[in-house]
C-alpha cells in the first residue's frame, strides 16, 4: 500500500493488513500506479465539481475511473458506459478528452447526467437560479410572518395529492418545496433548478440526519442523533437546503467548465439490453458499474423526484433491484440481464475493445458473464470500498474486471 495511503489507514482507524488479506495493493501499484483505495483522497475531492450536483447510492468514485482511462485509453477514444447511472465515467472520459456514451434506464438519472455534462452559458444559469432562490425567499418569509395568512387569500396554499410528499415533509418544507416547483416553468433552465429542488427535498425530509440514504420512517419529535452526538429537532424547512444548494450548483458548474473538454458526451434514456445505438458510434472500450444482485431499487431511492416531478418509473426493467432478492432465480434473472446488455453493446464494439467491469461480484458470477459475451478475461483488480458517504459499517471489497473483446 502507498505510505501516504498507510498514513490516512492509521487516522481513520482502517486495519490495513485486512485490506491485505482481501486485495493485492502491491499489483495495483506496479500495473496502475494506484493502490486503488483512494485513502487519502479527501471527501471533496471524492465529490469534486459536478460529481456532488446530486447524491446517487452506490455510485463508484471518480478518482477509479479516471486511473483505468489514463491507462487503457487515450484522447480521442470513445468509451460507453451501459449503466451510465448518474453519469461518473462520462464526465471523467470528458475531462480527459475521451468520448463517451451513457445508456440509463431511469428518467430521473438520465435528467442527473444531462445537467451535469451540460455546457451552461455561465452568466444566464447563475441569473436564474439566484432570482428562483429570491422568489423563493420572499415566499417564504410571506408564510412565516402570520400562519393565518395561509388562510387570508394573502398568498397562495400549495396542495398536492402526493401521499409520499404529505408524509415525508412539514407542512412549511412542502409549501416551499412546492412554490419552487411551481415557478420552474419560468426559467429557462429548467432541468437543473429541478435538480437543485430534488436535491434539497432529499435532505429537507422528516429523517434523521444521519440517514438520508434508506429512511423507513418519518420523526416528527426530538430524536437522539447518531451524526451530531445530541438530541435534534425533526427539519421544518426546505428554504436552507435550496439556498445552500443553489449557490454550491453554481459553484460546481464553474468548476467543470473550466475542466472540460471538447470530447462528445452522447446520452440515451432507455433499457440497455434493447436500445440500438447508431452504426457509426464505434466504441474502443467499456467502462461500466452495472447494478449489484439485490442491492438497491434505483427508481425507488429518488422517489422524492419521481413524486415532484411525475417522471415515468420503469422499476420492473430494473436488473437485480433489491425488491427480487438475491436468492438463485434472482441471480439467473440478473446474469441473462447483463449478459443482454453487454451482448447489445458489443454490436458497436470495435475488434479488441477493452472491456472493465467494477462489481462487488461475491456470488463469481462474472468470469462466466464474460465468457457468455465472448469477452477474454485479462485481470482481476480488487480494491476496499472506504470512507463512503452512507451510514454501512459493512466491509466492503469490489473487483475491477478487465476483458478484451
Amino acid at each position: 500500500m502507498l505510505a501516504i495511503n498507510k498514513k490516512a489507514a492509521l487516522k481513520f482507524g482502517i486495519d490495513t493488513d485486512f485490506i491485505e488479506k482481501k486485495t493485492d495493493t502491491q499489483k495495483n501499484i506496479e500495473v496502475l500506479g494506484n493502490d486503488l483505495t483512494f485513502l487519502s483522497v479527501r471527501e471533496f475531492e471524492r465529490t469534486k465539481h459536478v460529481h456532488r450536483l446530486h447524491p446517487y447510492l452506490g455510485k463508484f468514485i471518480p478518482q477509479l475511473v479516471e486511473v483505468f482511462l489514463k491507462k487503457y485509453f487515450k484522447k480521442g477514444d470513445t468509451i460507453i458506459d451501459p449503466f451510465a447511472g448518474s453519469g461518473t465515467a462520462l464526465i471523467e472520459a470528458n475531462v480527459l478528452g475521451i468520448n463517451s456514451v451513457g445508456i440509463e434506464l431511469s428518467p430521473f438519472n438520465v435528467l442527473i447526467q444531462k445537467m451535469k455534462t451540460q455546457k451552461y452559458n455561465i452568466k444566464e444559469v447563475e441569473g436564474e437560479i439566484l432570482d428562483a432562490l429570491k422568489r423563493l425567499k420572499n415566499f417564504s418569509n410571506l408564510l412565516q410572518q402570520k400562519s393565518s395568512l395561509l388562510f387570508d387569500n394573502k398568498i397562495d396554499k400549495f396542495s398536492t395529492d402526493s401521499d409520499y410528499l404529505n408524509y415525508w415533509f412539514s407542512e412549511r418544507a412542502l409549501q416551499e418545496i412546492l412554490f419552487y416547483r411551481s415557478i420552474i416553468k419560468d426559467y429557462k433552465n429548467q432541468g437543473i433548478l429541478k435538480i437543485i429542488l430534488s436535491r434539497s427535498a432529499r435532505s429537507a425530509r422528516l429523517i434523521p440526519h444521519y440517514d438520508l440514504a434508506r429512511p423507513q420512517n418519518a420523526v416528527r419529535e426530538t430524536y437522539w442523533c447518531i451524526k451530531h452526538k445530541r438530541y435534534c429537532d425533526p427539519i421544518d424547512e426546505a428554504l436552507k437546503f435550496i439556498n445552500r444548494y443553489s449557490y454550491d450548483s453554481i459553484r460546481r458548474i464553474k468548476e467543470f467548465d473550466k475542466l472540460r473538454t471538447n470530447a462528445f458526451i452522447k446520452i440515451y434514456q432507455g433499457d440497455a439490453r434493447t436500445k440500438k445505438l447508431p452504426e457509426e458510434l464505434k466504441f474502443n472500450g467499456i467502462f461500466t458499474s452495472p447494478p449489484y444482485v439485490g442491492v438497491i431499487d434505483y427508481h425507488e431511492q429518488h422517489r422524492y423526484a419521481y413524486e415532484l416531478f411525475n417522471f415515468p418509473r420503469q422499476d420492473e426493467l430494473e436488473i437485480g433491484p433489491a425488491t427480487r432478492g438475491q436468492n438463485g432465480n434472482a441471480k439467473r434473472e440478473y446474469v441473462k440481464g447483463i449478459v443482454d446488455v453487454f451482448k447489445n453493446a458489443s454490436e458497436n464494439l470495435i475488434d479488441g475493445a477493452l472491456v472493465f467491469i467494477v462489481a462487488n461480484d461475491k456470488y463469481n458470477l462474472y468470469p462466466d458473464i464474460g465468457k457468455q459475451c465472448s469477452f477474454k478475461l485479462i485481470d482481476v483488480f480488487h480494491r476496499p470500498v472506504l470512507m463512503r458517504t452512507e451510514r454501512d459499517s459493512n466491509k466492503y471489497f469490489e473487483s475491477i474486471f478487465y476483458f478484451r473483446r
